[in-house]
């Protein structure tokens, strides 16, 4: 018990020491807190006034920042606006554009409508600068002297050096603000007005270029109508019109890769713009090729023909590039209206050619002497027809328009029942069948006319039978071209093969029938008695000589067939087989009655001297 007695009082005595310890501590820390307060107090002025001038100081670091900011955004400004108004330089176009493109970005960032203005006009500025370079490179490429290169040439591009700076260029021009994309820009509207020249600009400059070009192998062609063939020079017309059209496609191309401006309705209307010089040329040239025509129908009626189907083949594509233009020039066709021109003077060559044939049996030499060779109008009925073949689209289309028979201006009928379209019109090579009867039975007529008007028939029937066998050969045996016989009817043979055969009947009639006549028997003189007879007899055979004398003369002085060996030999032929037959069987029935003592007298050539002697007149 005392034990625990003990250990309460020494518990006591630590528990009051400890009392005693915290009663002094919690004075301590009052006190402390008194004076923590009063230094609170004292010091509070002091952190106040600190804070304050912590706060100056920040914003003097800011104002100076901001100054130090503003002078250098200044220095820069004035380095982008020297830049700007200098121009693009040799080698810098990138940078200049860079440049420029940054300005224009700023414009929506600036914190004033001045600031906005002010750096609108740098933007404005730069992109006229742009567009003087834009201008400056089409002009390069679009002057000097064209190639001349015949009439087969290829549009002229630009060099590939200029097409590597204007693409770039074009596609940064592409980007600039106008109305339509940046309406609220203030320099759109002026920056579109810029661009607007600039490509009218290049419309005029490549327009003018390709007319130059073209100018001259346009002069070439109307120089060389005057004296090459029709067909030919109208080939050479439609390959200038396909230079003419794969000219404008090439520039629409380019067009659409260069145009600044690329929408719709202002590619339309600068390209109509560029075509138009070239259009102009094409109305020019056309009009000087009709005018040329128009001299002298009957000379150049292949030309017109010829160019009428060049023209007719080029319709469609003409259409569908000058569909490019836009709306407002859909009803203005300048091919259409040359084509309808051209095919003005066609419908006048039909109808003036057969009138020329009837007037030909009226011309020079009727009523008076002349050969017996060709003559023009034959061979030139002959040449016109070997060439229907090469413009027979041409010849088709003009008939077809001209009207099936018309052409013989209301003079004569139709030949026959032409086969039919399902329209129920005539087909145009039943047309060509038609009209190409009506010119050979016309030149058929007129040249047996002329043969009529020789004062000596038997010349007139060498002159026919010279120009009929002529025609009869071109046109069936052996005609120029392979094509003719397609547009030679039954009808057209036969009518053909009929003057052949007149032509030489006549001819035998002629230059043999009065031989043969010499020839023939006289029954009534035979029964009168034997010297009135023999005296006949002798007669007839002095007759028949005197007679083969004169044929032979005749064919000396006018030659049969001359420029056709093989129906030359042929003619001979059968002018032997007629005469010769007919004299062997007169000879021998004479000898053997003894119609004279002296028969070498009056038989003055054997058969075969007779027969050697005519065969020489077509040698």
């Amino acid at each position: 018990m005392e034990d625990d007695s003990a250990e309460i009082e020494l518990l006591e005595q630590n528990l009051n020491k400890t009392h005693q310890i915290s009663r002094r501590m919690i004075s301590i820390l009052t006190g402390l807190d008194a004076r923590l307060v009063k230094l609170e107090k004292s010091i509070l002025p002091l952190y106040t006034a600190t804070q304050k001038l912590n706060q100056r100081s920040l914003n003097i670091d800011r104002a100076l920042s901001k100054i130090d900011e503003v002078a250098s955004s200044q220095e820069g400004i004035a380095a982008e606006e020297g830049l700007i108004l200098r121009g693009p330089q040799p080698g810098q176009v990138e940078v200049y554009m860079d440049t420029l493109g940054r300005l224009n970005a700023a414009i929506a960032f600036k914190s004033s409508d001045a600031d906005s203005w002010d750096t609108a006009r740098l933007v404005e500025t730069g992109a006229k600068k742009l567009t003087q370079l834009y201008t400056k490179l089409v002009a390069e490429g679009s002057s000097g002297s064209p190639p001349i290169a015949g009439l087969d040439f290829m549009p002229v591009m630009f060099p590939p050096s200029l097409l590597a700076s204007l693409k770039p260029l074009v596609a940064f021009l592409r980007t600039l603000p106008v109305p339509s994309t940046h309406p609220s820009h203030p320099a759109a509207q002026a920056i579109l007005t810029t661009l607007k020249e600039a490509q009218r600009g290049y419309a005029d400059m490549r327009g003018t270029w390709n007319r130059k070009a073209l100018e001259t192998h346009a002069k070439r062609v109307i120089d060389r109508a005057e004296t090459l063939d029709g067909v030919v020079a109208g080939k050479e017309f439609g390959t200038w019109v396909a230079n003419l059209l794969r000219t404008a496609e090439t520039e629409y191309t380019l067009l659409v890769d260069l145009a600044p401006l690329s929408s719709p309705s202002l590619l339309a209307s600068t390209y109509d713009t560029l075509l138009t010089p070239l259009l102009q040329l094409f109305t020019d040239t056309n009009s000087s090729l009709t005018s040329l025509i128009k001299r002298s129908l009957h000379k150049y009626t292949f030309h017109a023909l010829a160019a009428h189907s060049a023209l007719a083949s080029s319709q469609v594509q003409w259409e569908a590039l000058l569909g490019r233009r836009g709306e407002g020039r859909k009803d203005t066709n300048e091919l259409r209206d040359g084509t309808n021109a051209i095919k003005g003077v066609c419908l006048r060559s039909f109808p003036e050619f057969l009138a020329d044939l009837k007037l030909a049996a009226t011309g020079p030499g009727k009523g008076g002497e002349m050969g017996v060779g060709l003559v023009d109008f034959v061979v030139s009925t002959v040449q016109y027809l070997d060439k229907l073949p090469d413009v027979e689209k041409a010849v088709g289309s003009v008939l077809h328009a001209l009207g099936d028979g018309n052409w013989k201006m209301g003079d004569g009928k139709r030949v026959g029942k032409g086969q039919r379209t399902t329209t129920g019109e005539v087909s145009e090579t039943v047309l060509i069948q038609h009209y190409v009867y009506d010119v050979i039975s016309t030149t058929i007529t007129s040249v047996t006319t002329v043969s009529r008007t020789q004062r000596r028939g038997a010349f007139g029937s060498i002159f026919l039978l010279n120009n009929i066998s002529y025609f009869h050969t071109r046109m069936l045996l052996k005609p120029a071209h392979p094509g003719l016989a397609e547009f030679l009817s039954k009808p057209t043979t036969d009518i053909l093969a009929s003057a052949f055969r007149t032509a030489k009947a006549g001819y035998f009639e002629a230059n043999y029938s009065p031989l043969m006549q010499a020839l023939s028997e006289d029954r009534e003189k035979e029964k009168v008695g034997s010297s009135a007879w023999k005296a006949a007899t002798k007669e007839k055979f002095t007759k028949f000589y005197d007679l083969l004398e004169e044929v032979g003369e005749r064919h000396r002085m006018a030659k049969v067939l001359e420029e056709d060996e093989e129906a030359r030999k042929a003619v001979g032929e059968e002018a032997v087989k007629l005469v010769v037959p007919s004299l062997q069987r007169f000879t021998q029935k004479q000898r053997e009655k003894e119609f004279s003592k002296n028969p070498q007298k009056y038989i003055k050539l054997s058969v075969e001297e007779v027969e050697r002697q005519i065969r020489n007149f077509y040698k």
